[in-house]
């Protein structure tokens, strides 16, 4: 007999996030001349500040995101006139964050040198990486929860890059892909297209009818992200329904004039 799986789509009114590894991408802003690798996308606020070392003013932006335990931080700075070299934007800048006396060492990028130190935090060891062009002055931090290894946090320095090939998905001022609930959103996620799973020949054979429920997240860019499932069913109806999530088109929550990402229930309805 045919049978007809019906789909519903409820929000997730829990509050509880549980963030997971993802895919990561690369990102860049416009006219910075420098992109790197990131699990979402950042958080980015621009302002116009002093500079430390004279009082001269120049445009400041700090590029934020948190995923698994990991922060990074990414601090652009105007190089204005009079340039800072590398050795004086170090000595300036890495108060802020700490940096252990006598651990730096030389890193090079993209024929750019720069320095590296690390900050001997016991709740948040840190890495941090800073490099100066004519253009530009950076600082790059990855602070990580103690229980992540650090070569995790090696993974996004090994990604930066700096000067004219720096090309990426363009971040601008906003908060980033925050996961928000259905009530936190100005515009609720809107469906465009979902796809209904089929039964499996197992599942039908044994006349195997029930419910499996998923929690995603339905990303700023469009995609459908961090499948958990709540409720399983037997024979392959499971991942049929995994499947099915993942085809979803939809247009993003919106809040505050920005994309961002939500937190969904999906309930798949397997009835012979």
């Amino acid at each position: 007999m045919t049978t007809f799986p019906r789909f519903v789509l409820l929000v997730l009114l829990a509050c509880a996030i549980v963030t997971h590894a993802q895919e990561m991408k690369r990102y860049t802003v416009e006219g910075d001349k420098f992109s790197v690798l990131l699990p979402k996308l950042p958080a980015m606020t621009t302002t116009r500040g002093l500079r430390k070392t004279d009082r001269k003013y120049q445009t400041q932006r700090q590029i934020e995101t948190y995923v698994d335990g990991l922060l990074y931080t990414i601090d652009v700075y105007e190089n204005v006139k009079p340039r800072l070299s590398l050795n004086e934007f170090f000595s300036a800048y890495k108060e802020d964050i700490k940096c252990d006396p006598g651990g730096e060492r030389t890193v090079t990028v993209d024929g750019h040198s720069g320095k590296e130190c690390s900050v001997s935090d016991k709740d948040h060891p840190a890495i941090a990486q800073f490099f100066a062009t004519d253009t530009h002055l950076y600082r790059f931090v990855v602070r990580r929860q103690p229980d992540v290894a650090e070569d995790t946090a090696r993974q996004f320095f090994s990604s930066i890059k700096l000067g004219k090939n720096t090309d990426g998905i363009n971040v601008t001022d906003g908060p980033g892909d925050q996961i928000v609930l259905s009530k936190q959103a100005d515009q609720k996620a809107r469906l465009l297209k979902k796809p209904e799973p089929s039964y499996t020949d197992e599942a039908r054979k044994n006349k195997i009818a029930g419910t499996v429920i998923l929690k995603v997240v339905f990303t700023s860019s469009g995609t459908v992200e961090h499948i958990h499932v709540v409720r399983e069913l037997p024979y392959g109806l499971t991942e049929r329904a995994i499947e099915a999530a993942k085809k979803i088109k939809f247009v993003p929550a919106m809040k505050d004039g920005h994309p961002v990402s939500m937190w969904m229930q999906l309930e798949y309805n397997f009835w012979p």
